[in-house]
This record gives C-alpha cells, structure tokens and sequence, in this order.
C-alpha cells in the first residue's frame, strides 16, 4: 500500500524548487553530512563535457541576497516544517533549510547528541556555503539550537527570530511542561510510537481541533520518526542542569514570535524569557494560534516575521499583539 505522506514529499519537493531553493549536501566533517535546501541561484551545475554523460558534481556561489536559514522543531523535516514560509520570503532572501542531524539526509558518526554540537555543525556548514551573516528562524528544538548558534558565533549571527522555544530545556521547565501535558517524558510526547501517541502531540501542538484519518497517522510516523535511537538520544542531551545555565549576552535583536495558545511553551513563558533577554528582544503574539503557529496561521506569521526582517535594524519595538 502506498505511504500518502511519502507520496507527497516529490510534490513538495516540487513546489520548494518553483519557490526557489534546492537540495545539497554539504560534508561538515569525515563522518558528518547536512543536508540543506539552498538558493536555486547559488547552485552552479558544470556543463557536460563530450568526455563525461553527467555532471561533475556542484559548486555553490555566494548568495546575493540577505541569508535567512529556517531551523526545524523535533518532528519533522526541514521543508515540511517550513513549508509555509519558503514562498514568501525567496524573493528579498537567499533563504536555506537545513536538515539538522538525523533529519531528513543529515547523519553523523559522533556520538554527541548536544544542541552545541548541532549548532556547530550548522555554522560549518553555513559557511563552506560561503555565508557570512544571517538570520536564524527557529521553532521548537532548532530555537534551541539558534540560540545557541547565536551564543556561540555572534559574527556570523546577526538576529534570531524564536517561536515556540526556550533559551535551554533545563530540568525544571522540562518537569513542568510535562507535568502540564499529562506526559512521563520528552520521547513519549515527540517520539510517538502509536497513532494514538500521534493524535496525542497534534492534540498538545495546535490550537485548533485537527482531524486526521488513522492511516495517515501511521504513514506520518512511518516516514517523519525515522533514527528513533539517534533521536531519544538528542531528548536526552537536550536536558540540563537548572545549576549549569545562564542567560548568555546577546548582542543580536531577538524576536519572540509566538503562538497565543501555544500549550507546551506559553505566551507568558515567552513573556519572561524577553524580560531575561533585556532590550534587545522583542515579543509578538499571534491569536488563535497554538505551538504550531506558523502552520497555523501562515498568512498571518509570515506577515509578522517579513516585518522584522525588513525592520530589525531600526530599534526594537515594545511588546505587541497580531490579530
């Protein structure tokens, strides 16, 4: 029987090429492979020689444009989490999606499993692409990942726009947030294993009531909860000691673009994470929306998040609400 979301991925493959961006595959060290979604017009194909039927390979040019890369949450690949966003932004932006290891094409043969180790990965290969600054977009865990990318190489960094994320998953917001959802743990809330546990995370992750028919929740967990050890393993090295964390020193602008209904990290959360941040950051609401805000209401995230990037350089704003 055919998988259905299997069966879609050529056609989505399809609409991300008409927007602009196609797959690469960038070697960031022996062993480690990302794969990331880059600007049709950085991709120079060789011409055929008469000596040669194909291609030599390809060579990536620098981009023209102001870079944006789009950073993934846990269940899903890069494009189908960002769907939505690509088409909007491809005509201001070199805009790039990476696959974070063990998404979609990425893999590695380390065994560290930390958001630091993504982050470093992702820089690497952002520059071997020839980028030398952007803005980072990340929702869920690859917010996590921004923020520490951000931390860690604020030259090539230069703002963060962050929905449904927290600075670290330390113990006790892990605790809670659990607690709050009814769930024992982070794999059983993301590494779902049933259809029941499927419906579960779609129940938690949107605001409004979602229905889907069985069999395409088994094809989804089918096709998106592949390298489920390599996975749990990233949940557990998402968790750190409240003790090990502080609030690192951004000199970027951060925008907090978030669901207003958002049930695992809440708008209040997102509120006091501003307050930590200081004056550089900023928090935008989007109403009726829950953790899956850019899915959601894409007309109107969109919107939001092309304002801060025609804006971020002017002064930051004060808190606000989109309706």
């Amino acid at each position: 029987m055919v998988n259905l979301v299997a069966a879609q991925k050529p056609l989505l493959h399809g609409f991300m090429k008409m927007a602009g961006i196609r797959p690469h595959t960038v070697e960031i060290e022996p062993g480690t492979v990302m794969s990331i979604w880059v600007p049709s017009e950085v991709i120079q194909i060789p011409k055929k020689s008469k000596t040669t039927t194909e291609a030599a390979g390809t060579v990536t040019n620098k981009p023209t444009k102001p870079v944006v890369v789009l950073v993934h949450g846990f269940a899903a690949e890069g494009i189908v989490t960002w769907q939505f966003q690509v088409g909007s932004l491809t005509k201001k932006y070199s805009v790039y999606v990476p696959d974070l290891l063990f998404f979609g094409g990425s893999i590695t043969d380390s065994l560290d499993r930390s958001p630091r180790f993504q982050a470093e990965c992702l820089a690497k290969g952002l520059r071997k692409l020839g980028i030398e600054k952007c803005t980072l977009v990340g929702f869920s865990y690859g917010g996590m990942v921004a923020f520490k990318m951000a931390e860690l190489y604020p030259d090539l960094v230069e703002a963060l726009v962050i929905s449904g994320s927290v600075l670290a998953m330390t113990d006790s917001i892990s605790h809670a947030t659990l607690s709050s959802l009814g769930f024992s743990s982070s794999a059983e809330l993301l590494l779902p294993t049933t259809v029941e546990g499927c419906r579960a995370l779609l129940k938690v992750a949107a605001h409004k009531k979602l229905w889907f028919p069985d069999r395409l929740h088994k094809d989804f967990l089918e096709v998106m909860f592949n390298n489920r050890k390599e996975r749990g393993e990233l949940l557990e090295g998402l968790v750190v000691n409240n003790k090990d964390t502080t609030i690192p020193n951004f000199s970027q602008r951060i925008h907090l673009l978030w669901g207003g209904n958002d049930q695992i990290f809440k708008l209040e959360l997102a509120q006091k994470m501003k307050e930590q941040l200081g004056d550089k950051a900023t928090v935008e609401g989007i109403e009726k929306a829950g953790h899956l805000v850019h899915l959601e209401r894409p007309c109107v995230y969109n919107s939001c998040l092309n304002n801060f990037l025609a804006s971020f350089h002017a002064p930051a704003n004060t808190n606000q609400f989109s309706f």
